[in-house]
């Protein structure tokens, strides 16, 4: 399985938002932990819904995302 087929987008779950394969566990979530310091393994601990491989296809989803041609400055 391709990482990406992980990540699902239903407007039925989480207001389409990007998730973990179709859980109610969005990208950004998961994103906002490891950006916070937590570890992937702190993470699996906290929610024994997810596997390694589903923290690895978050990161893959924000890499194709910061690909973009086009993009804007954020407000500090």
């Amino acid at each position: 399985m391709n990482l990406l087929e992980r990540i699902t987008v239903d407007p039925g779950i989480c207001h389409g938002k990007p998730c973990i394969r179709g859980l109610r566990y969005p990208v950004e979530t998961v994103l906002e932990l490891l950006s916070s310091g937590m570890t992937t393994a702190e993470i699996l601990a906290d929610y024994p819904d997810l596997v390694a491989k589903d923290i690895q296809a978050c990161l893959a989803y924000a890499t194709k995302l910061a690909r973009t041609r086009t993009t804007v400055a954020l407000a500090s």
